[in-house]
C-alpha cells in the first residue's frame, strides 16, 4: 500500500482521474461531497483541528487518493 503513495507514477494517475470522476454523472453528488467538503473545510479552518500536525495539502491529496479509489471501485467498474 505504501508503494503506491509513495509512487510519483500512482499520483500523476490520481491526478489524471480526479477531474474525470468529479464530472461523471455516474458517480452521485454526496460521493462527491465526501471528497469535496473536507477538502474545503480543512483549507478554510484549518485550525479547527489544532492538534493534527497535517499541511492543508498533505490532505486533500490523502482525500484525492481516498476519493479516486473509493469511486471507481463503487461507481466505474467495468
Amino acid at each position: 500500500m505504501w508503494k503506491r503513495w509513495l509512487s510519483l507514477r500512482g499520483w500523476v494517475q490520481v491526478f489524471r482521474r480526479i477531474g474525470p470522476l468529479l464530472a461523471s454523472p455516474r458517480v452521485p453528488l454526496r460521493e462527491k461531497l465526501l471528497f469535496a467538503v473536507p477538502a474545503v473545510v480543512y483549507w478554510i479552518m484549518p485550525d479547527a483541528l489544532p492538534g493534527l500536525p497535517f499541511d492543508d495539502m498533505a490532505v486533500t491529496l490523502f482525500l484525492m487518493h481516498w476519493f479516486t479509489d473509493r469511486a471507481e471501485r463503487k461507481y466505474l467498474i467495468k
